[in-house]
């Protein structure tokens, strides 16, 4: 199944059916789910019910998934940098505006409508803001792995103030398109 996003990207073949652990909520300072298990701040029946129904996305192909604004030219620059520097093609591609990219949003804890950050969406687990940025680092080729490795002592606070400010003045810096490049 093709779906189509605004802008006319269309995304991503949706296989049915397969097994994946929940996700936590995530609050705007969280960046990873933790491991599933009973606990404070796991995920109710409605979350889950988003993991059981994007489980999909994984069952034939378990490589993770970019969540990008698909009309930010950064956004759309910084997808074809990760696909130039991907030669082993480890990360798959939806825009956070599509009908996949919302129920992706929504697995990982975040609203349908959240465009304000890029996220990283792998089988057991979900990465936002900075931290998804480091972990999208650690798929391509070098020297990003090692560069990440680096930046991950860089306190998370920091990384995120940053990531913030970039990602709140992305349109006023970078402009945006009328449709995404994929």
């Amino acid at each position: 199944m093709a779906l189509l996003a605004q802008g006319g990207c269309a995304r991503l073949h949706v296989p049915r059916h397969a097994h994946v652990r929940p996700q936590r909520v995530l609050s705007p300072f969280a960046t990873l789910s933790p491991a599933p298990g009973p606990g404070p701040g796991r995920v109710g029946s409605q979350n889950m019910e988003w993991v059981e129904a994007t489980s999909s996305f994984f069952q034939q192909d378990s490589r993770p998934i970019m969540l990008f604004d698909g009309v930010c030219n950064l956004c759309n620059g910084g997808v074809k940098f990760v696909r130039e520097n991907d030669r082993n093609r480890s990360i798959r591609f939806e825009p956070l505006q599509s009908e996949a990219g919302k129920n992706l949003l929504r697995r990982s804890g975040r609203a349908p409508d959240d465009i304000s950050s890029v996220v990283l969406v792998e089988k057991d687990r979900s990465y936002i803001k900075s931290e998804a940025v480091l972990k999208i680092m650690e798929y391509i080729d070098l020297p990003f792995p090692q560069l990440a490795l680096f930046l991950q002592f860089v306190p998370l606070f920091i990384r995120d103030f940053l990531y913030d400010n970039v990602a709140n003045n992305r349109y006023t810096f970078f402009g945006r398109s009328e449709s995404c490049e994929i």
